[in-house]
């Protein structure tokens, strides 16, 4: 899916009414989601073509430029957060097995489908504390997508050759 046109009229200024919204959905082990929003109040958003409810969480989220580097991350902040989120999310982190955030940008005007592709990442860390979380997230993970591709060296492939 590439950027929308209310994506691209959003990010010119065209019209000042229409605001990005931005979220997360943790994936945790066990198949249990939390799915937070930056906003002030929850909101109901289309994920796959069904609604689904995210609750208003303040987020300070930070994107990597974009860039050849072999190795994506981030980390974001959220703001008072749940004790049932929070307990899930720190279960997960000791727990050892690998839990995703899926970042999903919407626009105003279409809560109905994200409004540009959705940025899946695995969880490397975090930081818990009373009513705030930090995660550490990294996504274009290259160096570890090497192997078992095949790879087209001189001696597979002569005509990859340079002469």
């Amino acid at each position: 899916m590439a950027t929308s046109t209310a994506l691209k009229l959003l990010y010119a200024g065209d019209d000042v009414t229409t605001v990005r919204i931005c979220t997360l959905d943790i994936e945790l082990p066990g198949g249990e989601h939390i799915r937070l929003a930056h906003s002030y109040e929850d909101l109901t958003l289309g994920v796959d073509g069904v609604p689904q409810l995210f609750e208003a969480c303040g987020l300070e989220i930070s994107l990597p430029e974009r860039s050849t580097i072999g190795n994506q991350s981030l980390r974001f902040g959220l703001g008072v957060v749940d004790g049932r989120a929070h307990r899930l999310i720190s279960d997960a982190l000791d727990s050892g097995q690998p839990s995703y955030v899926v970042y999903r940008e919407y626009v105003s005007t279409d809560t109905s489908a994200p409004a540009a592709a959705p940025k899946r990442m695995l969880i490397q860390g975090g930081d818990l504390n009373s009513n705030a979380l930090q995660i550490e997230a990294s996504y274009f993970d290259l160096l570890n997508l090497a192997w078992p591709r095949d790879r087209y060296t001189a001696d597979k492939a002569p005509g990859v050759k340079y002469q």
